[in-house]
């Protein structure tokens, strides 16, 4: 069942039945089909009646059914629509096994309240014909005479449709030289649909041979059918041959290629020989093509094809195979300890000459990336794109750097209002270490983790003197580092303490030095005065007295030792 409205398929509307109509709704079916015919007063509350009729023409209508509230439907249809009409729950009739007949005016009558409401809708039967037939085909074509190529027919359709004769799937139009284009159109009595017949007389040319001759019909709904594509001999001798390759760009080894060897001439030849190399000469017959497979480096060369009856006439064509393999050592997945070294090795073979680009994370490197003793910050994704004209080729390792965290600081400061201190743990380590800490704190801060680095922050406001520790740990083992904090009221006093005590010392220390100086002094001019007198009375006597060598010897070691207790 098909319902189709006059918007969606407004090119439908055939000129003669616009003129007609143009007044009113339009619905088209499809011959032979259910037809559902809407009507518009059905939305309507509280329905008393409906009723459908149509237009039998003459100004004379005539009574399909009656639908009365609360009743079952009545149906009063006679002649060619007894037994094809029905009501649908929303009112609308249902007419079965449309024909062209059922083209005209069908009214729907509504009585709501004291309503009574009509709505007519006119009604176009559409039908595609039942195929394309390409019949009294040319068995062959002369250069420069007109022949009946063919003819085309398109059988029970409605409107009739336009055929459209293809060459090499290009419509031919009529030039009344050497294409001419007869079309006719007739009418069945019994059923109204049409059967269109169109006949191609054409003059070919010497570009004509192995051209694809065909027909085609679009209708109104922009369905297309077309018929078989035929190609028909033109006599001549063969003048041109030629070898076309056929393969994709850029040729990579394991494709395949297709030799096609073309010439022309009446009948085109069909067989031919296919020359490889020079190596080996093959033989297709029936068929102008020859595929090499699975092509490799070796396959590059000089190919050639002649006509089997003529080997003289041939035609060359060279063949390159382009390869490029790459090989990368190490990848994947590498998972490696922090301090290991890691060789990257690639090898390059290709058929011409090449780049090599290389990134990490997707950021290009100025080289190729060498490891002799990884770091946390070596951890990412390489790629090694190497490119050879339009042949590229990837390859990738993934390097995760793993490793048991280490503290590298703990800091202590204080906040930039001095009313809090600050303690800052900087570890390195991967996976991502976890951080704590021997306290709790305040506004707790933990920075990004990166190149495996990891920074956490945490504020305190000490009221005594503290034993603070951090200690990071992931799966391959763990670190603790200890700092001591101060209380911030412990501080305020000692910084007071130490600048009172600094210059009391200070004066100590020059009192004890200048006491020191002048009791060396003394003892120095004691000494002094001691051994002048000494000696002036061994002159005066004249006398030597026993042990005065000794004395005065020890009278200078007593004076040597008072002398180094003062420089003390």
């Amino acid at each position: 069942m098909h319902f189709l409205s006059a918007g969606c398929l407004g090119a439908l509307l055939f000129t003669a039945l616009l003129s007609q109509v143009s007044s009113l709704d339009t619905v088209f079916g499809f011959y032979g089909e259910t037809l559902e015919i809407p009507c518009k007063g059905a939305t309507k509350e509280d329905i008393l009646i409906t009723k459908w009729k149509y237009d039998k023409g003459d100004g004379l209508s005539g009574n399909l059914l009656v639908k009365k509230e609360n009743e079952n439907v009545s149906v009063s249809a006679e002649d060619e629509y007894k037994g094809r009409v029905s009501l649908a729950s929303n009112s609308s009739l249902l007419l079965s096994e449309a024909r062209l007949s059922d083209q005209r005016a069908f009214t729907c009558m509504v009585v709501s309240g004291g309503d009574i409401i009509e709505d007519t809708v006119n009604v176009v039967i559409y039908k595609t014909p039942l195929g394309l037939e390409f019949t009294e085909k040319a068995e062959e074509l002369e250069i420069g005479k007109q022949t009946k190529l063919g003819k085309c027919i398109a059988e029970d359709s409605n409107p009739a449709v336009n055929i459209t004769w293809l060459k090499n799937n290009k419509p031919l139009l009529q030039d009344g030289q050497s294409i001419n284009i007869q079309n006719s159109v007739q009418v069945d009595p019994v059923t109204g649909l049409s059967t269109s017949t169109s006949v191609l007389m054409y003059s070919a040319q010497k570009e004509d041979t192995d051209a694809q001759f065909s027909c085609s019909t679009e209708n109104s709904l922009g369905q297309k059918l077309s018929s078989s594509s035929e190609r028909f001999t033109i006599t001549y001798s063969t003048e041109n041959i030629m070898l076309q390759v056929i393969a994709p760009e850029p040729l990579i080894e394991g494709g395949n290629v297709t030799l096609k060897c073309e010439a022309d001439g009446n009948p085109a030849p069909t067989s031919f020989n296919f020359n490889l190399k020079g190596k080996e000469t093959v033989m297709v017959e029936n068929d102008n093509t020859f595929t090499i497979i699975n092509v490799s480096r070796d396959t590059s060369g000089e190919y050639k094809c002649s006509l089997i009856d003529n080997p003289t006439m041939e035609a060359s064509k060279d063949i390159t195979v382009n390869y490029l393999d790459i090989n990368l050592s190490p990848t994947g997945s590498v998972e490696k300890n922090a301090g290991d070294a890691l060789p990257v090795n690639l090898k390059v073979d290709a058929s011409g000459e090449y780049k090599v680009l290389w990134t990490k994370d997707k950021v290009k490197l100025d080289q190729e990336p060498t490891f002799t003793k990884l770091t946390y910050s070596d951890t990412g994704l390489y790629e090694c794109e190497v490119t050879m004209g339009a042949l590229t080729e990837k390859v990738s390792f993934e390097l995760i750097v793993q490793g048991a965290p280490v503290i590298k600081q703990l800091l202590k400061q204080r906040s930039e209002d001095g009313r809090n201190k600050v303690l800052i743990c900087e570890a390195e380590g991967s996976p991502k270490p976890a951080v704590s800490w021997s306290i709790n704190g305040t506004s707790s801060n933990e920075g990004p983790f990166i190149n495996g680095k990891i920074t956490h922050k945490i504020t305190v406001v000490p009221t005594a003197n503290l034993t603070v520790s951090c200690t990071v740990s992931n799966d391959y083992g763990m670190d603790t580092r200890v700092i001591n904090v101060s209380s911030l009221f412990e501080e305020v006093r000692m910084d007071k303490r130490d600048q009172s005590e600094d210059g009391d010392q200070t004066k100590l220390v020059v009192g004890v030095v200048v006491g020191l100086l002048v009791a060396a002094l003394v003892i120095g001019l004691a000494y002094w005065v001691y051994m002048r007198k000494s000696k002036q009375g061994s002159w005066k006597t004249g006398e030597k007295e026993s042990g005065s060598s000794e004395e005065e010897k020890k009278l200078e070691e007593k004076v040597e030792e008072n002398s180094q207790k003062a420089e003390v």
